[in-house]
């Protein structure tokens, strides 16, 4: 679908392509000074930047953000592929768009992590591809680091550094017409029935005290004041309240056994 669509302007169906003589020729003649061969030649791969984009469009990330990203890169590597080395242009081109998209989402991610620690991420992540064809298979943890000679437990850290955040409202199932969102997969402790009866339990009891003990005990264990503070705001000693603060807790425990 992404081949389909406008990304910053342009029409990603109508992009041209380029053929590996012609990139050569256009080469030479941007290297001998001429401006509009370079200009074709950036028009000429920004498939390769749309297919780069593919790569990290379930990132969340805005695709035309990451499109303009990429055609930074495919500027850097236009202006510094070296045409005697003899490997194709898009050989070149691509690790730099990607590092390029990298940076960029390295940069703006909402949790900051520490540069070591998004470096040993990348060059995990670097490490599993490169096994990958040498195994021919999804290489396990414990392989990637024996690989990097590291701890596995240093592997999972890094990887986890990295991870995109997941919104709370992420639908993670779905039917009929009826979603769970993360939020309803997750407890919370602080809310449970058994804790909420106990609290209703506990208000019940204190309409048993009198006006002040009933303010006092709010105050303090539902409020979370002290009794320095509990005593200026009623008008009272500190040594008050907590004459009258035992009284009321005794009464609680005696009517709640």
């Amino acid at each position: 679908m992404i081949n389909k669509v406008e990304i910053c302007g342009v029409n990603t169906a109508k992009l041209p392509v380029l053929k590996n003589e012609e990139m050569r020729e256009l080469f030479a003649r941007m290297q001998a000074g001429d401006n509009q061969a370079r200009q074709t030649i950036l028009s000429g791969n920004l498939r390769l930047v749309l297919s780069v984009v593919k790569r990290f469009n379930n990132r969340g990330e805005n695709l035309d953000d990451l499109f303009q990203v990429g055609c930074i890169g495919l500027i850097k590597a236009t202006d510094n592929f070296d045409l005697s080395q003899g490997v194709r242009f898009s050989t070149y081109a691509v690790p730099m768009i990607i590092g390029e998209m990298r940076r960029y989402l390295r940069d703006n991610n909402p949790i900051r992590v520490s540069r070591s620690l998004r470096d040993l991420a990348y060059k995990t992540l670097q490490t599993k591809e490169a096994l990958t064809r040498d195994l021919k298979r999804e290489p396990r943890l414990e392989e990637i680091a024996e690989h990097l000679k590291l701890p596995v437990e240093d592997i999972v850290v890094a990887l986890d550094a990295i991870a995109a955040p997941v919104s709370l409202f992420e639908p993670v199932y779905h039917d009929s017409g009826d979603q769970a969102a993360v939020m309803d997969q997750i407890c919370d402790e602080k809310s449970s029935d058994e804790l909420w009866t106990e609290h209703l339990n506990i208000k019940q009891q204190t309409a048993r005290l009198s006006p002040r003990e009933r303010k006092i005990i709010d105050m303090r264990f539902f409020v979370g004041k002290t009794q320095m503070e509990v005593a200026e705001e009623i008008g009272i000693s500190q040594a008050q309240v907590s004459r009258l603060e035992k009284a009321a807790l005794k009464t609680l425990r005696r009517t709640m056994q």
